[in-house]
C-alpha cells in the first residue's frame, strides 16, 4: 500500500507539473463544450458525468485498497487521534494500521487559527512534549480585554475563572503545532498523505462508511477529460473519522445521510479573518494577550478582535477579527470591519512601522453545546470542528478538538479489539459519545452553553457582556436554563432596500490594505484549467436574487475575492465572475450564502493557500 500510493502521488504530481501543456485538450469535444461554455458550474457534482457523451469511453475504474483506520484530514483533532490510536494498539499489542489524508500540500498549510493554545489535551496525549520540542514557545504573561470606541479603549476587567482568563495557556502558531504533531505520529507509523484530498464518501451493500475516494485529476474547466485525466483512488477501512474541520465538504453529506443534526440546535458561524506582522522591537511584548469588542461593529453584530505577541525569535505578533456570520447587514465586509479595526489608534500604534507577513481566513463553529450533533454512524465518526467543539466564549477549540479525537481513538480499539476479525458489518463507535459526555470536553461546553446565545438578545453586546460577567461567573454554567441559537446564518439578512450601506475608508497601505494584495500573502493558488470548486446549484441565482434583493453580499462576504459582479458582454446588465483560484477553503461563501445555492467542494489536488504556521 505505502510504495503504491507513493507511485500514484508521483504520477498525480506529474500530471499536475504538464496541465498547460495539453490545455487545448479542453476543446476537443466542441459541440459539447459549446453548450457548456455558458456555465458558471461544471462540476460533476452538478453536471453528472454519466449524462456527458464526452465521459463515455473513459475508464472511470478505481485502484482500491485497505486500511484499519482512515482519518480524513490532519488539523489537530485528526493528528491527536492518529497519535492516540497508535498508542492504544501498542499498549494492547496489536497491529493496527491508521492512514491519514489531508488536503494541503504540505502538513499544516491550511490551518489557520489565532491562537492560544490551553495544553490540557497535549498534556494528556504526549506528557513530555517540552522534552520533545513542541513548538509552544511563548507562554502567556499579561492578558487585556478592552471596550473599543472609535477613538478611545477601556479595560474590562478579567476575573479569575472568566474564559478570558489565559493563565497557563501560551501563544502558537497553529500550523507548526501541528507539523509537529504529524512528526510524532509519523514516527509511530501513521502514515500521512498530503496534497491528497478526499472528495467521495463510500459506502457498503448495507449503507455503511466504508472509506473515502481521492479526488480525480486532469479536469478541464469546461468538465471534459483531460489528456492527463487520472481517477482517483478508494481507501477502504475498518472505521474512518472525519476530521475536516469547520463545514467539512464530507461532513455535511454525513449530516444529511444519517440525520446527524436532527435533536440538535442549529450550528451558528463566525468568519476570522488574520494576519502576521513583523513589528518595531521596542513595540513587541512576548507573552502578551490582547482581546477586544465593540468598535468598528455595532452592538447587534457579534464579533472582536485578538492580538498576540508571540515569542519566535523576531518581534512578530499576530492579529485578527471574528465576525460572528448571523450578521444582518448585507453591505457589510468582514474583510473591510478588519482593515478599518487596524486604523484604530491603539491598534495602528502598535503596527505601524511593521510589516504584514502573511494574511487567510477560515471559518469556526460557534453553536457549542446546543449545536454538538450526532457523532457516530455505522463505520464510522465525525471528530474536531466537522461537528464543533469550540469553546467560543474562550476563543479556543484546538485543545477540545484534540480530546475529541484522544476519545474517539479509545472508541476505535476498543471496536477493533471486540470485532474479533469478523468484517462482515460495519464497526460502529458506541462508546465514543458516553466517553465524551463524561469527559471535561463535554463538560467546559456545557458551562459555557449560554454565553454565545446571550448575545442575541435586544441588548446584544451589551447583553453578551454582562451575562458573562455577572450569571455565568456567579453561575458558572449551572444555571438551569439553556438559551437557544437562532435562525441559520444564511437567513439572517436583511434585503438591502431595509439595510443601511456601509462606507468603509480607503486602505492607506501603512495598516490597512486592499483585498488582492492581501490575498496574494496566503500563498494560495488553483489550476486555472479546472471545474470551479465554488459549485452552483443554479447559476441564475445570483443574479436573479442575491443581488436582486441583497446587493450580491457573496461579493462582500467572501474574505478572498472570489466572487465578483461585473458588466455582461453587451453592458446591459451584470453577471458573476467566480474568480475560483483566490479560495482560502474558509467556507464563508457556503454559509452565508442566502439561498444556499453556493456548494464548497474539493478542488484538485494541490490547490488552496500554502500558510506557513497560521
Amino acid at each position: 500500500m505505502h510504495v503504491m500510493w507513493r507511485s500514484r502521488l508521483a504520477s498525480t504530481a506529474a500530471a499536475l507539473s504538464c496541465r498547460r501543456l495539453v490545455s487545448s485538450s479542453s476543446f476537443v469535444f466542441s459541440s459539447q463544450f459549446s453548450r457548456c461554455a455558458h456555465r458558471l458550474t461544471t462540476h460533476y457534482t452538478i453536471h453528472p458525468r454519466h449524462d456527458d457523451s464526452r465521459w463515455k469511453d473513459v475508464d472511470m475504474e478505481r485502484v482500491a485498497d485497505e486500511t484499519d483506520v482512515l482519518i480524513v484530514g490532519g488539523g489537530p483533532a485528526g493528528m491527536a487521534a492518529a497519535i492516540r490510536v497508535k498508542q492504544l494498539a501498542a499498549e494492547s499489542g496489536m497491529d493496527v494500521r491508521v492512514c491519514l489524508l489531508e488536503k494541503a500540500a504540505e502538513t499544516g498549510g491550511h490551518i489557520l487559527s489565532g491562537a492560544v493554545l490551553e495544553p490540557r489535551a497535549l498534556q494528556e496525549l504526549i506528557p513530555d512534549w517540552k522534552e520533545k520540542g513542541a513548538p509552544l514557545n511563548t507562554p502567556v504573561t499579561k492578558d487585556k480585554f478592552d471596550f473599543l470606541t472609535e477613538k478611545r479603549r477601556i479595560p474590562l476587567p478579567i476575573l479569575p475563572g472568566l474564559p478570558m482568563n489565559n493563565h497557563g495557556n501560551y501563544i502558537v502558531r497553529l500550523g507548526h503545532v501541528v507539523q509537529w504533531l504529524g512528526e510524532q505520529a509519523e514516527e509511530m507509523g501513521v502514515e500521512i498523505y498530503t496534497g491528497i484530498p478526499a472528495s467521495e464518501i463510500l459506502y457498503d451493500k448495507n449503507g455503511a462508511v466504508k472509506g473515502v475516494a481521492t479526488a480525480d485529476v486532469g479536469i478541464a474547466k469546461d468538465g471534459s477529460p483531460k489528456a492527463t485525466f487520472e481517477r482517483g483512488m478508494e481507501l477502504h477501512s475498518k472505521v474512518t473519522l472525519f476530521a475536516e474541520g469547520c463545514r467539512g465538504f464530507l461532513a455535511k453529506q454525513l449530516f444529511r445521510k444519517f440525520g446527524l443534526q436532527d435533536n440538535c440546535q442549529e450550528q451558528p458561524y463566525g468568519i476570522g479573518i488574520k494576519e502576521l506582522w513583523s513589528i518595531d522591537p521596542s513595540k513587541h511584548h512576548p507573552g502578551q494577550v490582547e482581546h477586544t469588542a465593540g468598535w468598528p461593529l455595532d452592538r447587534h453584530t457579534y464579533g472582536g478582535s485578538f492580538l498576540y505577541h508571540l515569542n519566535e525569535g523576531e518581534p512578530i505578533v499576530s492579529v485578527g477579527f471574528v465576525v460572528g456570520l448571523d450578521y444582518s447587514n448585507p453591505f457589510l465586509s468582514p474583510f473591510k470591519e478588519f482593515q478599518r479595526f487596524k486604523t484604530h489608534p491603539s491598534v495602528r500604534s502598535t503596527l505601524e512601522g511593521g510589516q504584514r507577513l502573511s494574511y487567510g481566513a477560515r471559518a469556526l463553529n460557534e453553536g457549542g453545546f446546543q449545536s454538538i450533533p450526532k457523532l457516530v454512524f455505522p463505520g464510522g465518526a465525525l471528530i474536531g470542528c466537522s461537528p464543533g467543539f469550540m469553546n467560543m466564549p474562550k476563543i479556543k477549540g484546538t485543545h477540545t478538538a484534540m480530546k475529541s479525537g484522544m476519545l474517539a481513538a479509545e472508541s476505535v480499539i476498543e471496536a477493533i479489539a471486540t470485532s474479533n476479525g469478523d468484517e462482515s458489518k460495519a464497526l460502529v463507535l458506541s462508546s465514543y459519545e458516553p466517553k465524551l459526555q463524561s469527559s471535561w470536553l463535554y463538560e467546559e461546553l456545557k458551562s459555557i452553553r449560554n454565553i454565545r446565545p446571550a448575545f442575541n438578545t435586544p441588548l446584544g453586546l451589551y447583553g453578551g457582556i454582562l451575562y458573562t460577567g455577572l450569571v455565568y461567573y456567579v453561575l458558572r454554567g449551572k444555571e438551569p436554563w439553556t438559551l437557544k441559537h437562532h435562525v441559520p446564518d444564511s437567513d439572517s439578512l436583511k434585503p438591502a432596500a431595509e439595510s443601511k450601506p456601509i462606507e468603509y475608508p480607503r486602505p492607506d497601505g501603512k495598516v490597512s490594505f486592499d483585498l488582492l494584495s492581501s490575498v496574494a500573502l496566503s500563498g494560495t493558488n488553483h489550476e486555472s484549467d479546472q471545474p470551479a470548486h465554488l459549485t452552483l446549484k443554479n447559476d441564475s441565482v445570483p443574479i436573479d436574487h442575491n443581488l436582486a434583493v441583497y446587493d450580491g453580499p457573496e461579493q462582500r462576504f467572501c474574505p478572498a475575492g472570489v466572487y465578483e459582479f461585473v458588466p455582461t458582454d453587451d453592458g446591459q446588465g451584470q453577471r458573476l465572475q467566480i474568480n475560483a483560484q483566490n479560495c482560502v477553503h474558509c467556507k464563508t461563501c457556503d454559509i452565508k450564502d442566502p439561498t444556499q445555492n453556493i456548494n464548497w467542494v474539493v478542488p484538485e489536488p494541490g490547490g488552496g493557500p500554502a500558510y506557513n504556521g497560521m
